[in-house]
């Protein structure tokens, strides 16, 4: 059972590049992992594969191939998600992110904190984890106790970023006024 709902994880998650040096149990682990597996995909194809590196020779090495980020080194574990263009050659990079984004909100509602690393060597990841040439790496998901608790950034304002019925359009009170919710 997850701790906080989906909102207050929604609220509360942070991207966290300090972590204290303490394991995951693998009970947890497999909670986050099984929300990935269930997140929705293109046509249900499910074009994620995902590396689960807890070694820490190979999370160092990992770190270096991610622009020498060495705080990704310092989580209990890193996820490693991969896309395959072969079994969808539209949503190969979408859909992964989706079940990434799946694990980050089921990590902060068990109380760990994540890292969204989209800067790294490729091919560097690759040779590391000796994954398959036609597998394309996606992202890396540092997971762990967090060691710090970083402030809310400011957020845009929702009548910032929101239109109603075409582009431009503007709300001309709060969005839920203009909409009717049965």
């Amino acid at each position: 059972m997850f701790i906080v709902d989906v909102f207050e994880a929604i609220r509360t998650r942070r991207s966290i590049r300090k972590f204290r040096p303490k394991p995951i149990p693998d009970e947890k682990l497999e909670m986050i992992l099984e929300a990935g597996r269930l997140a929705p995909s293109a046509g249900n194809r499910q074009p994620w594969r995902f590396v689960v590196v807890k070694d820490p020779e190979r999370k160092r090495a990992l770190a270096k191939a991610a622009d020498n980020q060495m705080f990704i080194a310092d989580a209990s574990v890193i996820i490693v998600a991969l896309g395959d263009p072969e079994a969808s050659p539209r949503w190969f990079r979408q859909d992964p992110m989706i079940a990434v984004e799946h694990m980050v909100l089921a990590a902060t509602a068990l109380g760990y904190g994540t890292c969204w690393i989209g800067a790294f060597s490729e091919d560097r990841v690759k040779r590391i984890l000796r994954i398959p040439e036609g597998l394309k790496v996606i992202t890396l998901l540092p997971i762990g106790f967090p060691d710090e608790a970083p402030a809310p950034r400011e957020r845009k304002k929702l009548k910032e970023i929101i239109f109603l019925e075409k582009y431009g359009n503007l709300p001309e009170h709060s969005i839920s006024n203009c909409i009717s919710i049965s």
